[in-house]
């Protein structure tokens, strides 16, 4: 690893392969049938499996041996963290030569790396993941600089993979003032106005927000990620959750990357989320992201304050 290179390059690189083998991780444990299945709190659909645990241990471990200086905080918390040994090909430090040696934004140049946390989700879908919707299933790794998501990657490990049994997966990534990788933008469709919004986790609140935003249709997915890839892709205009289930982790790859191609990842009210590393995880005022497509104000303006006064400050 050549430290010639910014520093924010360089984790954006290393990021990007590891991801990919977070993502193989997960696999292994599909294919094995030993998923390990435990609830996390009282949320039924808040799991976690053998394969967040594994993906979590190579993310952390690999990054953490690179990148000491730099904060990293992982869903799946500190006791995946543990300094155990590992299986040797879980330790990844190769980088991404695409994204190495690409032109670094000035103002990334010279990043302290105190200034830096990195937010992870090993396994984002684990809920779908247990049940086979395996499309649901991304690997996030986000970018903060200063309190701000500027980038990171999103591996799917099982992308096409109803088409490709033998699918290898791919890997998004972005960067505020670079641009992004790994897949080719989409505009959404102008004859219609779509959102995306949870699939396992709406309740009224959810559902009247989305009433008053009138959309043509609404399209209910697992992830965090996945619903913030149907606004690259061009399949949706907007993701609304109006509810605060979602965490930092959830949201800082996605919205980085969102962000690198012009889109928008706020609360319910229009505010930027802080990613600092002493932030609480929770997004407590809700998820509102939209596509370049959208003026996001605009959207925001419409939903009742009685709505949004569920969610103070």
């Amino acid at each position: 690893m050549s430290k010639s290179f910014p520093l924010v390059l360089r984790l954006l690189a290393s990021s990007t392969n590891v991801a990919a083998k977070a993502g193989n991780i997960i696999k292994d444990v599909m294919t094995k049938g030993e998923l390990g299945i435990i609830e996390k709190g009282t949320d039924k659909n808040d799991l976690q499996t053998e394969a967040d645990r594994s993906a979590q241990k190579c993310i952390i471990a690999s990054l953490s041996r690179l990148y000491p200086e730099v904060t990293i905080i992982g869903e799946e918390g500190p006791e995946c963290n543990q300094d155990e040994e590992l299986p040797q090909d879980w330790i990844v430090t190769e980088q991404d030569l695409e994204v190495l040696n690409s032109n670094c934004p000035p103002e990334y140049s010279q990043v302290d790396p105190k200034d830096i946390v990195i937010w992870v989700d090993p396994l984002d879908g684990t809920s779908e993941y247990t049940q086979g919707l395996l499309d649901h299933v991304t690997v996030l790794i986000g970018l903060a600089i200063n309190g701000k998501a500027v980038g990171g990657v999103i591996h799917q490990p099982y992308h096409n993979y109803k088409v490709n049994k033998n699918c290898k997966g791919r890997t998004l990534w972005g960067l505020l003032g670079l641009g992004v990788g790994g897949f080719n933008p989409t505009s959404p469709p102008s004859d219609k106005f779509v959102i995306t919004t949870t699939r396992s986790h709406a309740d009224a609140i959810v559902n009247k927000t989305l009433e008053a935003l009138h959309a043509d249709e609404v399209i209910r997915v697992g992830g965090a990620g996945h619903k913030v890839l149907m606004l690259l892709e061009g399949k949706a205009h907007a993701y609304v959750f109006a509810s605060k289930g979602c965490k930092k982790w959830d949201t800082c790859a996605p919205e980085g990357i969102l962000k690198a191609l012009g889109g928008v990842l706020t609360d319910i009210y229009g505010k930027e989320y802080d990613y600092s590393r002493d932030v609480s995880y929770p997004n407590a005022q809700g998820i509102f992201a939209t596509s370049k497509y959208v003026n996001h104000q605009e959207l925001i303006s419409k939903i009742p304050q009685e709505l949004k006064d569920r969610f103070p400050y």
